[in-house]
């Protein structure tokens, strides 16, 4: 089991701290009573009509959010100090552990396959997806010991895999997907006093189970052999700990959705006060979590005007970044993750090129599938001559779209795996695609119709500005493998929040980029696809004088030894893995886990040297996708489920499997 982790020593900031920290709830308090005023002032000045709409306004809209404000940041701070402690992990928290996205995806299934669960059993069906997800990271991590980074590594990444399934829900089901979406982004408006009284009843009894544990609790500050020979069972503490603090932040998004990162920044912000033991971290965390949250709800409604155009679980998911970025070079206490650990020894094909004809007979085995076999309203058809010819303008377009998008996420993987020398590294992990939805967000929002060649211009800006921080933040942060995917992950969260506050303002941007985040191509056309096919070609090609870069760079620093040099072939590769991950995002959306595994099916298949690897890594990303953008024409008919989504999905028990492997995929 992990040994303890010591932080790094803050006392000297402490008084700063608490000033800032007294300053933040001081201009908390300040929003809110401008927002009281507002409507106390409606009250005396206006009819009896208009009072009783401010009256009902003032006391069931505005004085409920500013409390369940106060209530939720208080839980989520405690729930996360209580997983920091238990786990000696400060990267534990709700989002982290993937428990909010588990439990949104169990109540986004309930609401639409068991409204009943929704109006007797809520709080459960929360309950039971943050424990299935908190069960699953833990499991995949108990052989490391519960090393920190390995523990947040392998919950971020089952967030990733949870909220693409919970988003695949809410796209399939047009009529819920908008207020859905909103829902889960983390709303804190607010009808009436119930959400606020139910939590605060959790609140208090999770208050009374935590200083029940309080001793135990500080036993476990030790490491393991020495609180056991205290008397204390590890493991049964550790288990009614993290029930107690699952139970908090289910509760939570059961009530208002997922509010991002308070859970981390809230004893993050009590350490720096000067918190050190467990009953100072007890009080701390609750009240720097309450006013982390009611300041951030007080901006979100000031800069929209006194509304809510920006959910306040978004708005607080911009914060958790930029923290993590911020954490991760102080975590140098921590022991090596094995998550990172170089995959072991295959059997070489024997015949290189009769394998990746193989791989690529059965891609366009697949292609024929797609573009012959379909479901109509009178069943499955097998469609042939004229029928076939008709739906050709539909199918083979999307189809095309979708095998260039295979292949450009795969080229993009296999150069990051051997660039980064992790096999965990893929662009939709290091953030690449969500840095691509940001570029395309900016144009949307800069421009009022840009085409086909702009987006993909933007797309292709943010997504080299993503790799190119992550490679300055890892460079001078002198991040190792695993902390780097953490890096990546961090912002990847960050431009998933930025997303998802544009989707937030409804505007015609915002419907842009929800149908881009799905990755759907059933709009794909001609010029489309003559725009992926083209793109995929001359990238893809792009790399073959690359291929002794790719050969040697693995090797470390040796490279240079070998005539390689080393940081220009590292930039160019970078670009060329991050201009075929844009193109591919701009495509199919920033989430398929195509560029994660089929450099690893490409391996295990024989594959081993570059070129091999490359060439049949690029076939399996094709026949991947084209295989999911059929099954996601078939599996919900008459709906069409986005391509992305219903790819990663496919890819998530292959990602939940490696994990469990320690990253080595034999």
């Amino acid at each position: 089991m992990a040994e303890r982790l010591p932080l790094p020593e803050m006392r000297p900031a402490a008084h700063r701290a608490f000033l800032l920290w007294g300053m933040a709830a001081a201009v908390a308090a300040a929003l809110s009573a401008v927002q009281v005023a507002a409507h106390w002032t409606g009250l005396a000045g206006t009819g009896p009509d208009a009072a009783g709409l401010e009256r009902i306004i003032l006391f069931y809209s505005v004085l409920p959010r500013v409390a369940v404000a106060l209530v939720c940041g208080a839980a989520l701070g405690l729930s996360g100090m209580l997983l920091q402690r238990v786990l000696h992990n400060p990267l534990a928290e709700p989002s982290t552990l993937g428990i909010a996205a588990g439990a949104q995806l169990a109540l986004a299934a309930a609401a639409l396959y068991a409204p009943m669960l929704m109006e007797v059993a809520r709080e459960g069906v929360a309950l039971a997806g943050g424990i299935a997800a908190v069960a699953l990271v833990l499991g995949l991590t108990w052989k490391t010991g519960l090393e920190p980074v390995s523990v947040a590594l392998a919950g971020m990444l089952t967030a990733l895999t949870a909220t693409s399934a919970a988003t695949a829900l809410i796209l399939a089901n047009g009529e819920y997907m908008y207020s859905l979406f909103i829902w889960g982004g983390g709303s804190l408006t607010q009808q009436s006093w119930t959400p606020t009284l139910t939590l605060g009843l959790r609140l208090a009894l999770a208050a009374l189970a935590s200083a029940l544990l309080l001793r135990p609790l500080t036993v476990l500050g030790l490491d393991d052999a020495g609180a056991r020979g205290l008397g204390v069972s590890t493991a049964a503490i550790r288990l009614a700990t993290v029930a107690v603090a699952v139970w908090l932040a289910s509760s939570v998004v059961s009530e208002v959705g997922v509010i991002g990162f308070v859970g981390l920044a809230a004893p993050a912000l009590a350490r720096l006060s000067g918190a050190r033991t467990p009953k100072a971290m007890l009080i701390a965390a609750p009240l720097a979590g309450a006013v982390l949250l009611w300041l951030a709800d007080g901006m979100v409604q000031l800069l929209s005007g006194g509304g809510e155009r920006v959910p306040t679980g978004a708005a607080t998911a911009l914060l958790g970044g930029p923290l993590l970025l911020w954490l991760l070079p102080r975590l140098g206490l921590f022991r090596p993750s094995s998550l990172g650990a170089q995959p072991g020894a295959v059997p070489r094909a024997a015949r290189p090129a009769a394998m990746i004809g193989a791989v690529a007979a059965l891609t366009l085995l697949a292609a024929i599938v797609a573009l012959v076999v379909g479901r109509g309203p009178d069943g499955w058809t097998l469609a042939t001559g004229p029928l076939l010819a008709d739906l050709a303008e539909w199918r083979l377009p999307r189809t095309i779209v979708a095998a260039a998008a295979g292949a450009l996420l795969a080229a993009s993987g296999t150069v990051l795996q051997r660039v980064t020398a992790n096999p965990l590294a893929g662009p939709e992990i290091l953030g690449v695609g969500s840095g691509a939805g940001v570029g395309i967000a900016a144009a949307l929002l800069v421009l009022p119709a840009p085409g086909l060649a702009v987006q993909a211009l933007a797309a292709a800006a943010g997504a080299i500005l993503v790799l190119a921080a992550l490679l300055a933040i890892a460079r001078r942060a002198d991040l190792g493998p695993e902390r780097l995917l953490l890096a990546g992950i961090a912002v990847g969260a960050l431009c998933s929040a930025i997303i998802t506050a544009v989707i937030a303002t409804g505007s015609p941007a915002a419907f842009a980029l929800l149908g881009w985040i799905g990755g759907s191509t059933n709009a794909a056309d001609w010029s489309e696809a003559a725009a992926a096919g083209l793109a995929s070609a001359v990238l893809i090609l792009s790399l073959l004088p690359a291929l002794r870069w790719l050969d040697i760079l693995p090797l470390g620093s040796v490279a240079g030894a070998l005539g390689v040099p080393e940081r220009m072939s590292r930039f160019i590769l970078i670009v060329l893995a991050g201009l075929s991950a844009a193109f591919a995002a701009l495509f199919v959306g920033p989430l398929s886990f195509a560029g994660l595994i089929a450099p690893h099916l490409a391996r295990l298949a024989g594959l081993t040297r570059t070129l091999p690897m490359l060439a049949g890594a690029v076939a399996i990303g094709a026949g991947l996708m084209v295989a999911s953008d059929w099954l996601a024409r078939m599996a919900a008919y008459p709906y069409q489920l986005p391509l992305g989504l219903f790819a990663s999905l496919l890819a998530g028990p292959y990602l939940v499997w490696l994990l469990g492997r320690g990253g080595r995929a034999t």
